[in-house]
């Protein structure tokens, strides 16, 4: 366990700065196009072109932290997220401020994986469970409250909302100061992703539902306020409450998902996430009102708070002891590459037919997401991690099978 609460809250809060990487230059959008005349897609690359960084850089990030344990690849992490990020505050220049954001991506990597397996290391049984639900609802709420800063300092200067990605410094230094310096696995030699891969091919299944969960979120991101336009909802304060829903809606799942895990197996939480992002898109595609319009993203977002936390530990327990943190970081590359592919993918679709076959396109995708976790088998536990329950008696009567579903 942690020495106290510091640590705990260092990483939770180093947890929330993956998700504020594009959302908080959300606001000021159309202010940099103004101002560095850019078309576009060259200003959306801004927002995007730290996921790709942050896929691309994973895999090193995870062999460093095999490597050279935990503490020190998330402070150098977190040291390259606030000076690259953070850079924004004094760059004129497109290409430049592209680079950095380049970089910033690179750091990023290092935040996510390392604050992950950081969480995974420090607990163990139900404790684990309570920090994995805490994980995504601190997630969940930095969804809400970095976007919020963000707009407040874009009023000030289009540089304003970089600032923010400056906390990246303090934790930094909190890291070094408070986290035991042997946290991680620190073997001699390591492992690469190919090496993971090979020695647990089941992980393949777990990462492409990692990919797909992020393409779908992406999906309901992009082309849910556009379905509320057609609905006649197109003012920001209007919109506002649709988008903060879906993330309500996932912080009250991880607020919730310690004590659900007492009754319910990794599966369930799995198969009742599928369910959720279907009914979700599908309300998005085939709603017209206002008022049936917000379940769509209240439901996606209650599926990846359950989703979320699940998946985090299924990927853990599955990896061998020395691989741990190419695993987690490979976990990385996979949600960040669905979220950079998302528009690529459906957005020509919905160009070629309409907005609301897209979103049907997507249910019938995040359909097929819910008819594999019911068929096909999830990764076996480790032996030496027993469900958590509230009660001992509660755990005698009950049995776990190889899908990690509890049976009374």
């Amino acid at each position: 366990m942690p020495r106290g609460r510091s640590v705990l809250l260092v990483l939770l809060a180093g947890s929330t700065l993956t998700v504020m990487t594009g959302t908080v230059l959300s606001p000021v959008l159309p202010l940099i196009r103004r101002e560095l005349q850019l078309g576009g897609t060259a200003a959306g690359l801004l927002l995007t072109a730290h996921g790709l960084a942050l896929a691309v850089a994973s895999p090193l990030a995870g062999w460093l932290l095999d490597r050279y344990g935990i503490r020190r690849p998330l402070a150098a992490g977190l040291l390259l997220y606030g000076v690259a990020g953070g850079s924004g505050l004094f760059i004129d220049s497109y290409g430049v401020l592209f680079a950095a954001r380049l970089a910033f991506g690179a750091g990023a990597a290092a935040v996510f994986s390392g604050t992950t397996l950081a969480l995974l290391t420090l607990y163990q049984g139900p404790e684990r469970e309570r920090a994995m639900g805490r994980r995504s609802t601190a997630i969940s709420l930095g969804g809400i409250l970095w976007p919020l800063l963000g707009g407040a300092l874009g009023t000030i200067s289009w540089h304003g909302p970089f600032a923010i990605h400056l906390i990246g410094l303090p934790l930094a230094l909190g890291v070094l100061l408070l986290l035991p310096a042997d946290t991680g696995t620190r073997t001699a030699g390591g492992g690469t992703a190919f090496t993971l891969l090979r020695l647990r091919p089941r992980l393949l299944g777990l990462y492409s539902i990692s990919f797909t969960s992020s393409l779908l979120l992406y999906v309901l991101s992009v082309f849910l306020p556009q379905r509320l336009a057609q609905a006649g909802i197109d003012e920001p304060a209007l919109i506002a409450p649709y988008t903060a829903a879906s993330s309500l809606a996932a912080s009250a799942a991880g607020l919730a998902y310690a004590r659900a895990r007492v009754y319910l197996g990794y599966s369930a939480f799995l198969r009742v996430a599928g369910a959720c992002w279907t009914l979700g898109l599908l309300v998005a595609g085939t709603a017209s009102r206002p008022a049936a319009l917000l379940a769509a993203p209240a439901l996606f977002g209650l599926g990846m708070g359950m989703s979320v936390p699940a998946m985090t530990v299924l990927i853990n327990r599955t990896a061998p002891p020395h691989l741990k943190g190419q695993a987690t970081a490979l976990s990385g590359t996979a949600a960040f590459s669905g979220q950079f592919l998302s528009p690529v993918f459906f957005g020509p679709l919905v160009a070629a037919t309409s907005l609301a076959h897209g979103l049907l396109a997507a249910a019938g995708l995040a359909a097929v997401v819910l008819l594999a976790v019911l068929v096909l088998p999830l990764p076996l536990p480790d032996a030496g991690e027993a469900l958590p329950s509230s009660t001992a008696g509660a755990h005698r009567l009950s049995r776990t099978d190889p899908a990690g579903t509890r049976h009374p």
